[in-house]
């Protein structure tokens, strides 16, 4: 198969992952084209609620290594780079202790302490953690990409086949399950509610014992992100007005201010679920690299640069 000689690099998929892969090849001194089924502000990854912690992602070993390798990118980005949408913002992670879910971040994060009881009800850490406006954050990433000398356009693919560049690196998210096609890979469906912020500054994370679901605050410098759920192998991407009141509901509990909020909309996002990410280098029969880099659960904010930086590694080898 011949291959096409505008670049030598083609990243299907737009979201985090591929943005950021894309920016890694690119500034590595590859011809890098992205091809998205629909632009960044319209993927999964714009409706994150995109606090920097591991959530729903296997296995956790290497997702860590991954988030810890991006935590440093994002820290600097907080310090260095306004237009970058990432700031360090302190908050609560509740149900969570120290020598348990916390211990394998201690050594990076100064900060991290069990939380008291006036901060959480509950037991829980409180730290400083990465909070990125994703919608911010996304066109950061385009335009570093275009600086790089990268490229983006609008194309549906149906067939990885149709990337005819001597690299390709499918970033495709949950459009991986009928793409590769990969049935392990489905969807856990999460809805947000998106407020006028009354004044919280820290964000919350709590999660009910008995049912896993997990109800979060995220202040945003123009608005307050209220969720969530977990909706297991949902593909819909409709608003329940039922579930957003129960949302508002839930967010209130925990922070009586968010009750008379004035609400400016609905999100939803499919996060692509996998038992394990996969991150790993395929040799075509006709000689082309395919590399994988999907599968990231609920935490592709979260390791996109640790992920992006193997990608690279496996696409150039």
């Amino acid at each position: 198969m011949e291959t096409d000689g505008c670049g030598d690099v083609i990243v299907v998929g737009s979201g985090v992952i591929g943005l950021t892969t894309a920016v890694v090849l690119a500034e590595s001194g590859r011809r890098v084209r992205v091809w998205a089924r629909e632009p960044a502000g319209r993927t999964t990854s714009a409706v994150a609620g995109a606090l920097w912690w591991p959530y729903r992602i296997e296995p956790k070993a290497l997702a860590r290594d991954w988030a810890l390798r991006s935590l440093s990118v994002y820290e600097e980005l907080a310090a260095s780079s306004e237009s970058a949408g990432v700031r360090m913002v302190e908050g609560v992670m509740g149900e969570s202790r120290l020598d348990e879910e916390g211990l394998w971040a201690a050594g990076r994060l100064p900060g991290l302490r069990a939380s008291t009881a006036a901060e959480y009800a509950g037991t829980g850490l409180w730290a400083r953690l990465p909070l990125l406006d994703m919608p911010v954050h996304l066109r950061w990433l385009r335009e570093r990409l275009l600086r790089a000398g990268g490229s983006v356009e609008v194309r549906t693919v149906t067939d990885l086949a149709e990337a005819t560049a001597p690299v390709v690196v499918n970033c495709t998210g949950l459009g991986a399950h009928g793409l590769v096609p990969d049935p392990g890979l489905r969807p856990v469906r999460g809805q947000l509610v998106i407020v006028e912020n009354p004044g919280i500054r820290t964000w919350l994370v709590s999660t009910d014992a008995e049912t896993g679901v997990s109800t979060y605050l995220f202040p945003q410098p123009d608005r307050l992100v209220l969720g969530g759920t977990t909706d297991e192998d949902d593909w819909s991407l409709t608003p329940e007005p039922a579930v957003a009141a129960e949302i508002v509901r839930r967010c209130a509990a925990l922070r009586p201010e968010v009750a008379g909020a004035r609400v400016l909309g609905h999100r939803v996002g499919l996060r692509p679920v996998r038992d394990r990410v996969r991150l790993e280098r395929e040799q075509l029969p006709d000689g082309r690299v395919l590399v994988h880099n999907y599968g990231h659960g609920g935490a592709g904010v979260t390791v996109a640069w640790g992920c992006a930086r193997e990608a690279a590694a496996l696409a150039s080898r």
